[in-house]
This record gives structure tokens, C-alpha cells and sequence, in this order.
């Protein structure tokens, strides 16, 4: 194992050797070894359409013929253009307007950034703070680590030096939860409201899934009912759809399930397939109508280097193109029959609960000990597992066979099992 390269999310002092990639494929990576692992978690959720996908693949070399990237400051590319107009096109009704970004973290730190000026510009600059959820995960950039879950997230060392926000319970009893249940913490939510509204830029939601926070599912009836509200308290409402967009929820944005437009929407890892990093957030006519104006200083001054990277543009809107001219949607709708069928009654030791909503599957133990072996017990079943916390998922690509699919479940129960 190199010596200079530093892993994420890893104690250096006790770090084992990773394992080198060689090759990947479809759904399989290659070990130096020869080992063929089926990616049960799409590299960290973003490989939607598996590795050296022929389209994806095709496109990339082409733009690369004519040229990888220039600055989008006083310069555009045709792939820039395009890809903005898709996402416009595709994403709900009435998000007009796309700033790109290089991360989905950064496109968070963009959508608060940009909550924040809109109402700057509107001569309100005490709206400076945000509601969030409990077991939230927004990204690990300072700005996205204040609206992560405060107690119990990773973040929890960076408490003192991060602005405290409002945090509303991460809502209960799963996607079909009672409407009597999501009454009462809409209630909470305004309560929260009623009491800080008049300080409160926005509001930031992972719809219907929270990912990094445990992949805990809620119901479109809260997110429906959050919106409405943050509606009627003049708060801005922000659908983080970074790890939910394109498809991970059965649907092309987890917005679409309670029929709801946020004011700002954030887009990333699938967005481009997984080829590079890149992120988009978008924006209502009204957001962006708040930054026009005469004045330089009412302009939204935010520009990382890489946005609209025309190389990865081209790719992102030819994986549009693979979700209007093939059945992806419906196949996502096969892997979650396929997850229900096998998880949903599994039982082991400490298990607390399963979950699943459309391509992804997740397993909840009582103690993160269960899960220190986990990781290679499914490696020895064919399968790239990578849990965390109290948490044993898959997040599959989209093109994974039913066979490849029962083998991620047959090492997800062996592994909970060991």
C-alpha cells in the first residue's frame, strides 16, 4: 500500500491494504489478483450505469477529440449548454436556472450560499439560518457539515466551529407512515417555524431517503407537507438530491413522489454516471430573479474552477439520454422487488430492521461490532460491500443482472448472519 496516499474516513495508524483495482466492468471491478467483485455499492452510489458503459465510453472519446475544458467565465461549451437545458427539461416543473459545480458537497455549499444572498438581496439579511433534519448527511465542506445531524453524524468533532442551525426529528414510521404520525412532526416542524421563521433562510431535506445518516426512508407525505409549509412561512425549500436523483428512489428525482418543486434543487453523483465529479444546482425563476439587478454586489459570486468541465457534460447528458431511451425506470422497479422479496424478512442476530425503496436496500444492526466482518464475508460471496455505522447496504447499478442481484443479497445475509 502507498505510503503518501491518504484514505477517506480511515485511521491511518491501522489501516489494511486496499485492494488495487485493476479493471472494471459492467457491475464487476478487477483485483490486481484476478478477483472479480460484483460493486454492490456503485462506487459510493454514483456508477449507475456500471463501468465502461459503451455509450458513456463513446461520447467521452469524442469529446476528448475536440477538447476536455474551459473556464465558464466569459467562456461556454456546447456540452455546458446542453446539459443545462436537459437538466431544466427534466427535473421538475418550474427549476429554470443551473449553476454547475465540481462536487455534490460543493453544490450544497451553492444552495446555501445562494439562500442565504437571495434573501441578502430581498434586505432581509437576518435569514441566515437553516432547518435541517436529525440523521441528516449534506456533504463534509464546512457550510454542509452545520446542517448535518449534530449528535449523531460524523461531523460531531467540528461542532464548536460550525454555526448552530435548527434541527426538526428525522421523520418516523418509514415511506407509508400514518397520516396521524406525519401530522404531529409537521406540527414540530411548525412549531419551529412559527417561533424562528423570521431568522430561517431555508430549509435543506434528503427526499424520502437520508442517505449517509442511515438510509432511513420517510414519507412523501412529510416531504409534501414540509414544503407546503416552508411555503407558507416565506422559508426557501431545498431537495438535497445529490445521492436520490436519477432514479436511486424508483423515480427520475425522489421530488417527483410527493409531487413537489423545491426552490433549489442539488444534483450530483449519478449526474455524470460516476465518470468525474460534477454537481448542479438548480433554481425557480423567483431564486434567480433575486440576484438581477443593476448593483455587481447583488450578483451570485460563486465559481469553482471545473464547472460545466465539458467533458463531463457530454457524459452526464448521454446518461440522460440512456434514461429517456431505455426502460431504466422499470428495471429499477425490478431490483426493489427483488430486495423486498429477499431482505424484508431476513432475520440475525441484533438485526433492528430492513429497508428498501427503489435501487437500494439497507440493513440496520444494534451494534457497528456485528458489522466488523462484514465487509469480508462478502467479499469471499463475490461482492464489493462497504458498510457503515450500524449499516449494511447496497446501492446496485442500474444494469445489474438478477443473478448478479441475488448474489449481493446472498452476501448481505451472510454477512449479518456471520
Amino acid at each position: 500500500m502507498s505510503q503518501s496516499l491518504w484514505y477517506p474516513y480511515t485511521q491511518m495508524a491501522h489501516a489494511q491494504s486496499h485492494h488495487r483495482v485493476v479493471e472494471a466492468s459492467g457491475c464487476e471491478l478487477v483485483l490486481e489478483s484476478g478477483e472479480r467483485l460484483i460493486d454492490g455499492v456503485s462506487s459510493w452510489w454514483s456508477v449507475i450505469h456500471g463501468y465502461r458503459h459503451p455509450r458513456l465510453d463513446a461520447v467521452a472519446k469524442a469529446q476528448l477529440d475536440q477538447l476536455a475544458h474551459v473556464m465558464l467565465g466569459g467562456l461556454v461549451t456546447g456540452p455546458a449548454e446542453a446539459l443545462a437545458d436537459a437538466l431544466v427539461d427534466i427535473t421538475p416543473d418550474g427549476l429554470n436556472h443551473v449553476f454547475f459545480s465540481d462536487s455534490g458537497s460543493v453544490g450544497v455549499e451553492v444552495a446555501l450560499k445562494m439562500a442565504i444572498q437571495y434573501w441578502m438581496n430581498q434586505g432581509h439579511p437576518e435569514r441566515r439560518k437553516f432547518i435541517a433534519l436529525e440523521k441528516a448527511y449534506h456533504g463534509d465542506t464546512t457550510a454542509c457539515m452545520m446542517v448535518c445531524d449534530p449528535a449523531e453524524g460524523m461531523h460531531r468533532l467540528f461542532a464548536a466551529m460550525v454555526p448552530k442551525q435548527h434541527f426538526v426529528p428525522s421523520p418516523a414510521g418509514g415511506y407509508a407512515a400514518s397520516e396521524e404520525l406525519v401530522a404531529a412532526e409537521l406540527d414540530q416542524l411548525e412549531d419551529v417555524l412559527m417561533e424562528h421563521g423570521h431568522e430561517i433562510a431555508a430549509m435543506i431535506v434528503e427526499p424520502l431517503l437520508q442517505g449517509a445518516g442511515g438510509m432511513h426512508i420517510y414519507s412523501p407525505a412529510y416531504l409534501a407537507g414540509a414544503r407546503a409549509l416552508c411555503a407558507e412561512f416565506e422559508v426557501l425549500f431545498i431537495c438535497d438530491e445529490v445521492a436520490t436523483g436519477f432514479g436511486r428512489t424508483g423515480t427520475l428525482f425522489a421530488s417527483e413522489q410527493a409531487h413537489i418543486t423545491p426552490d433549489i434543487m442539488v444534483l450530483g453523483k449519478g449526474l455524470t454516471a460516476g465518470y468525474g465529479g460534477h454537481a448542479a444546482t438548480l433554481a425557480t425563476d423567483a431564486v434567480y430573479a433575486g440576484f438581477l439587478g443593476d448593483s455587481p454586489a447583488r450578483a451570485f459570486m460563486h465559481g469553482p474552477t471545473f464547472m460545466g468541465n465539458a467533458l463531463i457534460c457530454r457524459i452526464a447528458l448521454e446518461s440522460i439520454h440512456l434514461f429517456q431511451e431505455t426502460p431504466i425506470l422499470s428495471r429499477i422497479g425490478e431490483i426493489e422487488a427483488i430486495l423486498k422479496a429477499r431482505l424484508t424478512e431476513l432475520d440475525a442476530p441484533g438485526l433492528v430492521e430492513t429497508r428498501v425503496l427503489g435501487a437500494m436496500g439497507a440493513i440496520e444492526v444494534d451494534h457497528p461490532d456485528r458489522l466488523i466482518q462484514a465487509q469480508a464475508v462478502a467479499r469471499d460471496h463475490g461482492v464489493w460491500l462497504r458498510p457503515f455505522g450500524r449499516t449494511l447496504y447496497t446501492m446496485p447499478p442500474y444494469i445489474i443482472s438478477d443473478a448478479q442481484l441475488h448474489q449481493v443479497c446472498d452476501a448481505l445475509c451472510q454477512a449479518i448472519s456471520a
